[in-house]
């Protein structure tokens, strides 16, 4: 009976030693060991066996949402924790509630668990006060602006702070800044106010824009139709100049060749005179015109050479005339009819066959 029960004993004893000494650590989380209550080693992911009653792992107290938690296995991952909104003051002693968010990563196990008694709170306190004075720093235009330059300076001073708790600090984001409501009307208004700005801008630069290609439009159009209005000019000159030679070319050819007819034919004076009488009958067609055939000409001067000779004559033994003005030079025509009426007296005194026949007509 006595042997029965020792070796119940040995055989439950055996029990809790495998169950208390053998440890299976998941991937990427690791133990640490105490033995006797002092520090030994950190198990790594597998299988690890502990000696009872001397060995124990030492528990670590981590944030799990809002809430604390203490777990046995330190996990070696990025860690993420936010925080609720906070209340600083700005540069400008503008009041706003401002929330973050930092991930880290536990990279020494051993000091994340012995250099700080709580390591969650620890960098939640940390982060805190630390946010308070970046923001205190900076403008209400600086903190809405800049947000890059809070994260980047929030992460140095907690990668710093934390670094001899065995913690690296990756990233610090703002999560949200929330101004005053006074201030996001202020705002609202001064958006609005930059909106119609920019609209009235693009809309004077539209007009500008707009009223510059039309009077390029304009300008443009205006050369178009004044260099088609010169081309067309120079066209119709071009053309009636061309118009005109041709026609003075076909009367030189046409009078030429009545000419070389005449010639030619040896036309006797009685063809001539009928085609002198033809051509005084188209030249008369029409009203308002006198014509004076070419042998009244010579009458003509005839008469005013006869009238000049008997003015010339005074009698001897007149009475003295009362002085009058001197007589004018002979006008153009006076001498012209004096020239036909010596041609007249001159073709008089030569045979018939030499005298001055009319001339010619064009036809």
């Amino acid at each position: 009976m006595g042997l029965t029960v020792v070796l119940l004993f040995l055989a439950a004893a055996v029990v809790f030693a495998m169950v208390t000494g053998v440890r299976i650590v998941p991937q990427a989380k690791v133990m640490v060991v105490e033995r006797l209550g002092k520090f030994h080693r950190v198990a790594s992911s597998g299988l690890n066996i502990l000696i009872p009653f001397m060995d124990s792992p030492r528990a670590m107290e981590m944030r799990a949402g809002n809430r604390f938690t203490r777990n046995t296995l330190v996990d070696l991952r990025e860690q993420v924790m936010g925080f609720e909104t906070v209340q600083v003051i700005t540069h400008d002693n503008v009041n706003m509630e401002v929330g973050s968010v930092i991930y880290y990563q536990i990279v020494d196990p051993g000091r994340a668990l012995y250099q700080v008694e709580n390591l969650a709170l620890a960098i939640e306190q940390l982060t805190m006060t630390n946010l308070r004075n970046v923001m205190g720093g900076l403008t209400l235009d600086q903190t809405l602006t800049s947000r890059e330059t809070v994260n980047t300076k929030l992460r140095m001073v907690l990668d710093e702070a934390t670094e001899k708790w065995g913690v690296k600090v990756t990233r610090v984001e703002l999560r949200e800044i929330e101004p005053p409501q006074a201030i996001k009307s202020a705002m609202a208004k001064q958006m609005t106010a930059e909106r119609e700005r920019r609209a009235e801008v693009t809309k004077a630069e539209g007009d500008k824009a707009a009223a510059i290609l039309q009077a390029e439009g304009e300008k443009i159009s205006r050369i178009l139709r004044a260099e088609a209005e010169r081309d067309a000019e120079i066209a119709r000159a071009e053309g009636h100049k061309r118009a005109v030679m041709l026609e003075a070319e076909g009367k030189a050819e046409a009078t030429r060749l009545t000419f070389e007819a005449i010639h030619t034919g040896r036309a006797t004076p009685e063809v001539l005179a009928l085609r002198y009488l033809e051509t005084l009958q188209e030249l008369g067609k029409g009203d308002n015109k006198m014509f004076v055939p070419y042998e009244a000409t010579t009458a003509l001067g005839s008469i005013a050479m006869l009238k000049e000779v008997f003015a010339n004559e005074a009698p001897a033994t007149a009475p003295e005339a009362p002085r009058l003005p001197a007589p004018r030079p002979p006008s153009a025509a006076a001498l012209s009819a004096q020239a036909l009426a010596r041609n007249a007296a001159a073709n008089a005194t030569l045979p018939a066959t030499r005298r001055v026949q009319p001339p010619p007509s064009d036809e």
